[in-house]
């Protein structure tokens, strides 16, 4: 059974975002416009959505009986597909871009 979405709307974003840009550690990496605690709000949305797509979607299509090997393949590529969305919020957020070896002088 699935999970109410937390940060399902706008609304929730935007009030994530306002109280992480209290945050000394995210707002250090703002750059003029580009306010850290958004793309931060903005990647956890996503991650939520991508999260609960694996887990209420495509797990239980992968652990069906019924799946013959080319539904499996393609779940599996829906799987891979899911796995780009996660890494790609998981890079795009400067707060986290030491888990990529870089640390806060780093501009790669």
């Amino acid at each position: 059974m699935s999970q109410p979405k937390l940060l399902a709307d706008q609304v929730t974003r935007k009030a994530l975002a306002d109280r992480l840009s209290k945050c000394p550690e995210v707002a250090k990496h703002d750059e003029g416009a580009g306010k850290e605690a958004g793309t931060l709000a903005h990647a956890f949305g996503d991650l939520e959505e991508s999260f609960r797509a694996f887990l209420d979607e495509e797990l239980p299509r992968l652990m069906s009986d019924q799946a013959s090997p080319a539904e499996l393949f393609d779940v599996l590529l829906d799987i891979g597909e899911e796995f780009r969305h996660i890494l790609y919020h998981i890079h795009d957020p400067k707060f986290y871009r030491y888990l990529n070896g870089q640390h806060d002088g780093d501009k790669s």
